[in-house]
């Protein structure tokens, strides 16, 4: 037996739904919308499970679940074990790095170095970049060469840090750019960390069974 843990509300599921349906399977809710209960009809040896996205990259990293559908950008950020089994065409959003869109002279990474060495010789301070993503833009910044910066949390809408005070600059998951740009946001021209999408992903911890699993590898690749 298998489980497969997908979204549990939103456009999310609703796309999720579509696919699963494109390959001869239905996710149909044997409950109420409160109590999240689904099945999958049209695969044996498949059990469907409604969790949201951050809650099914734990459990694929716990092995609570065999495989899920959840972001590229939460399996990296959380280092979890899981292997892409497909990318679902659906659920695209890009981690970026942008800075106030007057920084005319900062348009790279390695300008945003300068900008951040000379902030913290004007300021006392190292310049604060929010994100809530912070071990993949950590790693951006490291091998872009960039220093003299601190990552502080975000727990609210991430754009609205700079305007707000709360940091200098941002890296943050964008669609369209929309919400960058009424912030008065750009991103860097080379600031793209990460291109997510949603995907089906199986445990590494605990993949499930092989038959059920071939079945649906097989289902996700025609």
């Amino acid at each position: 037996m298998l489980t497969l843990a997908v979204p549990s509300k939103g456009r999310l599921m609703e796309r999720t739904a579509q696919w699963l349906a494109a390959r001869g399977l239905r996710l149909r809710r044997t409950g109420t919308a409160r109590d999240y209960a689904v099945a999958l009809d049209g695969i044996e040896g498949v059990e469907a499970r409604l969790m949201s996205a951050g809650e099914i990259a734990g459990a694929l990293a716990a092995g609570e679940v065999n495989l899920g559908v959840t972001g590229r950008d939460l399996i990296r950020e959380g280092a979890v074990r899981a292997e892409e089994v497909a990318a679902l065409g659906f659920g695209h959003a890009d981690l970026v790095i942008a800075v106030p869109d007057f920084w005319s002279d900062c348009r790279t990474l390695h300008d945003l170095d300068a900008v951040a060495a000379q902030f913290r010789e004007g300021h006392g301070r190292r310049l604060r970049i929010a994100t809530k993503y912070h071990r993949l833009t950590r790693a951006a910044l490291r091998e872009a060469g960039v220093a003299d910066y601190v990552l502080v949390d975000s727990q609210g809408a991430t754009e609205g840090t700079v305007a707000g005070g709360g940091a200098e600059a941002i890296a943050d998951i964008t669609s369209t750019g929309e919400t960058l740009r009424a912030n008065h946001l750009r991103v860097l021209e080379d600031g793209m960390v990460l291109r997510s999408e949603a995907c089906l992903w199986r445990s590494q911890v605990d993949g499930g069974d092989e038959g059920p699993f071939r079945d649906l590898a097989a289902r996700a690749a025609g």
